[in-house]
């Protein structure tokens, strides 16, 4: 009898023992993973779309979920303000639950200051960051200067750029005009979205990158972008705005869900991003590319087509400049829609030649590229006899 009550009080320590180590590899290891899975998809539709915002480079791209609320990330070039806002009307979209700058390059929120004059704009994420400057180039004045004597600027030439950090003071004053809520993207924060999307920032994360940190190409604006990752039941998007490679390497060292079905290329197809082993992580199905055709950065650059092809060979690709609006929907199952506003006409795998290179080490200046390429020269006319 003894021998059966210390036999039956060895299997109830046993037993202790292993609820013991169930219930804290619970709390370490599926607790953690459960509280990072999105909410189950509604079964509405999810539909996001990469505006055509060239013919000069830039980023919008506008998201609306299943319960209606919408996101815009960036709003093009200064030039482009209407393309966004003729967008935003033929969709019917009156008011924007967020709008998210990625970082501050006009090309990205150029065209903000027309969007919020148009539409109510509820919420406003940005990196926190103002525009940086090569040597030699000037700030324009703050419009919060006060009343001492400004710094002098240079005046543009006829049909050149503005000066340089107009874009960024006018989306400054627009963005208090709103009275938007204003905050700086963190990561790990969600945004739910509803209907069972949600969006999540990934980067920026400190130490901000600074030009020492770019000695192997790329820039620092760039670099410090925000990163966001869009989940909707099976679908999955990376929103990499200007992610650098210096960028890409810190997400992978952090523990993050990087596989995507669909990837926004970071950097509009840079060379200086979209590193092969972060493209081996993410491993989209879709790949698209915003870019314009008269950038003369090369974008998208071969190499990176290239690496996207050895990371999934059967990847599908999109370029704006090639397939004009890019349109995406989803109920959040299997299936993924990718429709364009128009069909190629060049070989979308075909990089294009760079006549610039968008490194802060050549002396990248990034407050726009304006206007065409140069016409190439005209052949001499010969000379009658």
């Amino acid at each position: 009898m003894g021998r059966a009550t210390r036999g039956c009080g060895c299997a109830v320590a046993v037993l202790v023992v292993v609820v013991a180590a169930a219930g804290f590899a619970t709390w370490k290891f599926v607790l953690p993973w459960w509280r990072t899975q999105p909410p189950p998809a509604s079964g509405g539709d999810l539909t996001v779309r990469v505006l055509d915002v060239g013919p000069v480079n830039g980023d919008a791209i506008l998201i609306t979920s299943p319960s209606g609320k919408t996101v815009l990330i960036d709003a093009g070039d200064t030039t482009r303000g209407k393309t966004v806002v003729d967008v935003l009307k033929r969709n019917n979209i009156q008011q924007l639950d967020y709008f998210i700058a990625t970082h501050p390059h006009p090309d990205h929120i150029g065209g903000s200051a027309e969007v919020f004059k148009v539409v109510k704009v509820l919420n406003v994420i940005d990196n926190g960051q103002t525009p940086s400057f090569p040597p030699g180039v000037a700030p324009s004045p703050s419009p919060a200067a006060g009343k001492k004597k400004p710094a002098p600027t240079p005046t543009p030439r006829r049909g050149g750029p503005p000066p340089v950090t107009k874009f960024y003071d006018d989306y400054k004053a627009a963005l208090t005009a709103s009275g938007a809520h204003y905050e700086t993207a963190r990561p790990g924060t969600k945004y739910d979205l509803g209907g069972g999307a949600l969006l999540t920032v990934l980067a920026p994360s400190e130490p901000f990158f600074t030009r020492e940190h770019m000695r192997t190409g790329g820039n620092e604006p760039n670099a410090n972008s925000v990163v966001m990752r869009l989940d909707y039941g099976s679908f999955s998007m990376l929103l990499t705005g200007d992610a650098e490679e210096q960028t890409e390497h810190r997400l992978l060292t952090k523990e993050l869900n990087l596989e995507a079905r669909v990837l926004k290329v970071g950097h509009h197809g840079s060379k200086y991003a979209s590193a092969g082993d972060f493209l081996q992580r993410v491993k989209p199905e879709f790949a698209i590319v915003s870019c314009g055709a008269w950038n003369r950065y090369g974008h998208p650059s071969q190499a990176v087509l290239d690496r996207l092809r050895a990371a999934n060979a059967n990847v599908k690709l999109y370029r704006t400049d090639l397939h004009g609006e890019i349109t995406i929907t989803t109920r959040g199952a299997n299936d993924i829609n990718v429709k364009s506003a128009k069909e190629p006409s060049e070989d979308a795998w075909a990089g294009r030649t760079a006549q610039k290179d968008d490194s802060t080490r050549s002396g990248f200046i990034s407050y726009g590229d304006f206007g065409p390429p140069p016409r190439p020269p005209r052949p001499r006319e010969q000379k009658s006899k």
